[in-house]
């Protein structure tokens, strides 16, 4: 389904738009991304979930030390545990796991104790660094085994529980349960099942209906969520686990044809006795995160400010000669979980045009279809970006109307949501704007959302900047350009 397909007709801005209030949150799945737990406030934290992934960094913290000083590292010590650390953390080698087996991490172990101790080469020889990086990587696997073997023991012991919901009825979700409760070193308690029918057998309680799991999870204190091929279509299941991402559960996937292996690397990997589970990335925008990317907008906008003020200046002047007054508009942009937001732009089109999904090109003034080619008439949402109603990067923001007909005629177009809108966006930078494939857009922005990092945001941006200054758009530029 492409923007054609979906645009009302030429010059017709259908009346729905005005019906929708400036600053009200529009009505959209995404609001879900808002819900907060139906039994009032989260539940206290629970020692099974935090004193392990607390655990596991101190002890690789302790292993880290002890090398330093067997070694002789001195004053690169203070800056080599650090980074190891943080390139463990980055692998995610610190994820609370069930399987607790020291075997399966030891690749990943080593490469993070060496490659940083490729920075000693200039002055260290290559002998000592070799001993050093197998010191170092011999320390953390002796020190990850016993903190292993301990936390192990306190499970076998009922100590530092987890909390369990499975997701399913079936046999697959029925083994799953029978095999925590025989292995409590697994330190795993399966409180029930959610689905949409009831388990044939009854080992465990059904605790609800799938659509009531953030309810479940906040009443029962769930931590781990272990999803066996509940009686629910794919896309049901991705809306609802997607909506309940920001709850504060881990989340992993028996993933079918489970008897097979898996192109993943053990060290990816979780299981449960023999049973492979693929655990699911955590939440990206979390508290942390969002500060982290409105540091990163910030830093960046700050740097385009440099070249984008003096180059806003001349075309501010060249609009106002050319089209008269009446220089900048605001439009009326939907973000995250609904809510609208106004955005600046620089006008492109002929006074009184009124525009429909796709601005037709006799609509656009002459600098005008320059300007929207290159792209040029978005930099005054740089003010936006920095007033933080909008970032950098992210799914482009859509007018009330179109965003309310595109999450009625688009499967899971409103997920996008669950995220601010951003300038420049990864549907964006793989040519996905103008007359192109909606479905395919909202396919690329939930696929930003679910991988989101800090280096992606760098590659978009830089993918951004590089096909504004020499890609496809000048030809249009100086063919009188073409509309967006």
């Amino acid at each position: 389904m492409s923007a054609t397909e979906l645009a009302p007709g030429a010059g017709e801005l259908p009346q729905e738009a005005s019906a929708i209030g400036a600053r009200a949150p529009l009505v959209l799945a995404a609001d879900q991304n808002d819900r907060r737990p139906a039994h009032g406030t989260a539940p206290a934290r629970q020692p099974g979930r935090f004193v392990p992934f607390l655990l596991v960094p101190a002890i690789d913290g302790l292993a880290l030390a002890t090398s330093a000083v067997v070694t002789g590292l001195g004053w690169f010590g203070a800056l080599y545990a650090p980074i190891v650390l943080l390139a463990l953390a980055a692998d995610g080698q610190h994820r609370a796991r069930l399987c607790l087996r020291v075997s399966d991490q030891v690749p990943r172990l080593a490469a993070a104790a060496a490659w940083p101790l490729i920075l000693l080469l200039p002055w260290w020889p290559v002998e000592g660094a070799v001993a050093a990086a197998l010191l170092t990587a011999g320390m953390l696997v002796t020190f990850r085994g016993g903190g292993y073997l301990a936390l192990r023991a306190a499970h076998r012991h009922g100590r530092l529980q987890e909390q369990a919901l499975i997701l399913g009825s079936g046999p697959l979700a029925l083994e799953i349960a029978h095999l925590l409760g025989e292995h409590p070193e697994l330190g795993v308690r399966p409180r029930g099942f959610l689905d949409h029918r009831p388990p044939g057998r009854d080992p465990l309680p059904s605790l609800g209906r799938l659509e009531e799991l953030d309810a479940v999870v906040a009443g029962y204190g769930i931590s781990r969520i272990i999803v066996c091929s509940p009686a629910a279509s794919e896309s049901e299941l991705t809306s609802l686990l997607r909506a309940c991402r920001p709850l504060p559960a881990d989340v992993c996937v028996v993933p079918r044809l489970h008897e097979l292996g898996m192109a993943l690397p053990r060290g990816c990997l979780d299981e449960v006795w023999g049973v492979p589970l693929v655990p699911l990335r955590h939440h990206a925008h979390t508290r942390a995160g969002t500060r982290v990317r409105r540091a990163f907008d910030l830093v960046v906008a700050a740097l385009l400010s440099v070249v984008g003020v003096p180059l806003l200046a001349v075309l501010t002047a060249a609009v106002r000669i050319s089209s008269g007054r009446g220089v900048f508009f605001r439009q009326e942009r939907v973000t995250r979980g609904g809510r609208t937001m106004s955005v600046v732009k620089l006008r492109t089109v002929v006074r009184d045009a009124q525009q429909g999904w796709v601005v037709p090109q006799q609509q656009c003034t002459r600098l005008g279809g320059r300007l929207r080619a290159l792209h040029f008439d978005e930099l005054p949402q740089l003010l936006n970006v920095v007033r933080g109603d909008m970032s950098l990067v992210g799914p482009r923001p859509e007018r009330p109307y179109f965003a309310l007909r595109f999450a009625r005629e688009i499967p899971r177009y409103s997920d996008r949501h669950r995220t601010p809108g951003g300038m420049t966006g990864w549907a964006q930078v793989h040519g996905l704007h103008g007359d192109t494939s909606i479905r395919q857009r909202a396919r690329f922005d939930n696929q930003y959302i679910e991988y989101w990092s800090l280096w992606l945001d760098a590659v978009i941006v830089a993918r951004t900047l590089a096909t504004v200054l020499v890609g496809s758009g000048w030809s249009r530029c100086l063919s009188r350009g073409g509309p967006r």
